[in-house]
């Protein structure tokens, strides 16, 4: 799998986080809400140091990841992390 962060993407977390280099952006599994894949789950985000990292990119020197443990969430599909203009909010897309 990948994890692929586009760059309106990037200026998101820069922005709304301060994210710079060297920071560690994970992506998770949560309890709650719903997805593609998993009814009662749901994608979640936050700025933590890893553990035991499945898949990592690094963007301008910050390191986007999803732990071994997380990898279930995502059933063999790419992450891609965008940007919704209108809302200037994240939004997720899964591809195989």
């Amino acid at each position: 799998m990948k994890l692929i962060i586009t760059n309106d993407a990037l200026d998101w977390f820069k922005k709304e986080m301060e994210a710079t280099k060297g920071d560690y952006i994970r992506f998770y599994a949560r309890y709650g809400g719903s997805s593609p894949f998993h009814e009662a789950f749901s994608l979640g985000m936050n700025r933590e140091e890893p553990h035991d990292i499945g898949v990592e990119t690094v963007e301008d020197g910050i390191h986007f990841y999803i732990e071994n443990d997380d990898l279930w969430f995502f059933n063999e599909h790419d992450l891609h992390v965008k940007v919704d203009l209108t809302l200037d909010e994240l939004k997720y897309e899964y591809t195989k």
